[in-house]
């Protein structure tokens, strides 16, 4: 058996929303000491749903997958859909991780959550 899924390598090798949106309305930056993995997702909101959303993931393979497919879950998505993705979900949307890598997609769902604080915070929705 692979130690990855088709799913993991398609989203490692061709990455989508890879890059910086500026301006954004919400930024949140993450990283596990343990590994090294970073993430910061950025995110454009207009009437309460994410239209845009953009990541830099600076670690292995899984990160990069995790931060991949967890932006392809939400873009498009109100803001309150997002906010209860999990991990899990980004996990089993891979069709799986190696049980020493779901650290990876524990770093997206929490990237995102801190991306969407900062949209409520910076519109005094704390």
């Amino acid at each position: 058996m692979a130690l990855y899924s088709e799913t993991v390598m398609d989203h490692f090798r061709n990455p989508r929303n890879v890059g910086v949106i500026e301006n954004a309305d919400g930024v949140g930056e993450v990283g596990n000491a343990v590994c090294g993995d970073i993430m910061k997702i950025y995110l454009k909101i207009d009437g309460g749903v994410i239209s845009d959303v953009k990541f830099e993931t600076f670690g292995c393979g899984s990160a990069i997958a995790s931060s991949s497919m967890a932006t392809e879950m939400i873009k498009g998505k109100p803001v309150e859909e997002a906010m209860a993705l999990t991990n899990r979900a980004v996990a089993e949307a891979l069709e799986g991780l190696p049980p020493h890598k779901l650290h990876c997609s524990v770093l997206a769902e929490e990237a995102i959550k801190k991306a969407l604080e900062d949209y409520y915070q910076r519109r005094g929705q704390s």
